[in-house]
């Protein structure tokens, strides 16, 4: 789940991995440079997602926070899940997209190891965050008269699944470390490429490497996508039976039909989140296993295109909880709206009183907004 794969594929030297049969194609890949309209559309679709990104979750986050009637055990989670996007895009993608163009780091030793353990735990908490959501829509609908989270359980969950979070992420802020060797190795523009530093995974094996990154993968992806799996299959067969007996009064019916709207959201969100890191799985996998076969002057295009879908997973959140869901569309104008007023209240503030009617200004700029129901 991690981008430890914007390595230059020459660090790859400074763990002595590299066979005599490849060392040729080291010395040479850093002639394989991407032209320019390459460059441009990487950074516009990547200025996209991060736009996207930021704009949606911070407004998802602070239209759940500002209304209370949308602070429920499934939209805490939510916001739970954009606060983790909100990280990557701030942290992650800008770090990223300026590493992978300029094949050397810039950033710090410090943003070294930020980076990656941010990502980490950012992918961590989105992943159990849904796990999360899952059990609550289980025992919501599969398990009705059972033990029902509350707003108290939730944040005591998003506390747990932060904690976790961080300790499994500790292996990158120590293995991660800044070193100018692999420009050692390079036999073009060794000029331009002096005291130039790599920020690579300095492991004390290969095979702990394997073990650590094997493991992220099983419980950072696979085991909980299972799980969430077993518990929404669940949920339709208990809903499929559930409709059959029913009796159809209008109230029965409209609680199935919402109960079935919102299980359509959240599993969109799943599959979405699911498939939109599933090219980056199986790029490191094959990193970490066969990564002869990804030295070529392809590695960097086919990482930065695993890596960008991966990114718009920052923007499932907003884009499905937005479009199944009217209310958030109705929070979001009366947002956008309080927000170019608040500006208008300031410029009007830091303008001489003595120049207004105060009274009647005043009165112009208040709002007449109706309560708005979630």
């Amino acid at each position: 789940m991690m981008d430890k794969a914007i390595q230059h594929p020459s660090e790859v030297l400074s763990n002595q991995t590299i066979s005599n049969n490849s060392y040729s194609q080291f010395l040479n890949f850093d002639t394989c440079q991407p032209s320019f309209p390459a460059v441009f559309l990487l950074i516009t679709a990547y200025s996209l997602v991060t736009i996207v990104g930021l704009f949606g979750n911070l407004c998802l986050i602070i239209i759940i926070k500002r209304q209370k009637e949308a602070q429920n055990v499934t939209n805490i989670l939510i916001a739970n899940l954009s606060l983790s996007d909100v990280l990557i895009c701030i942290v992650c993608i800008p770090v990223t997209v300026a590493y992978t163009l300029m094949d050397y780091w810039i950033f710090g030793e410090a943003m070294c190891k930020i980076s990656s353990f941010t990502q980490s735990i950012s992918v961590t908490v989105s992943i159990f965050s849904l796990v999360l959501i899952a059990i609550e829509r289980y025992q919501l609908i599969v398990n009705p008269r059972g033990w029902k989270p509350n707003i108290s359980h939730a944040y005591w969950g998003i506390i747990l699944i932060w904690g976790l979070s961080l300790i499994i992420s500790i292996p990158f802020l120590i293995f991660h470390q800044l070193t100018d060797e692999p420009f050692k190795h390079l036999s073009f523009h060794s000029d331009f490429y002096k005291n130039k530093v790599a920020c690579i995974e300095a492991w004390p094996s290969v095979m702990e490497r394997l073990i650590f990154t094997t493991s992220l993968l099983v419980f950072q992806y696979c085991f909980p996508l299972g799980f969430i799996f077993i518990c929404y299959l669940k949920i339709f067969v208990c809903l499929r039976r559930r409709h059959g007996k029913i009796d159809r009064t209008r109230e029965n019916v409209s609680r199935l039909s919402e109960n079935k709207r919102i299980n359509m959201m959240l599993i969109s969100v799943v599959v979405t989140f699911a498939a939109c890191w599933l090219p980056l799985n199986i790029f490191n996998v094959v990193f970490d296993w066969n990564y002869e076969a990804l030295m070529s002057c392809n590695h960097n295009l086919a990482f930065t295109l695993c890596h960008l879908v991966a990114m718009i997973s920052t923007c499932i959140n907003p884009i499905f909880y937005g479009f199944l869901n009217r209310n958030f569309q109705k929070d979001l104008v009366v947002l956008v709206h309080r927000c170019r007023c608040s500006a208008a209240q300031e410029e009007y503030e830091n303008i001489a009183l003595s120049t207004l009617q105060t009274d009647i200004s005043k009165g112009s700029l208040k709002l007449n907004t109706a309560p708005v129901n979630s």
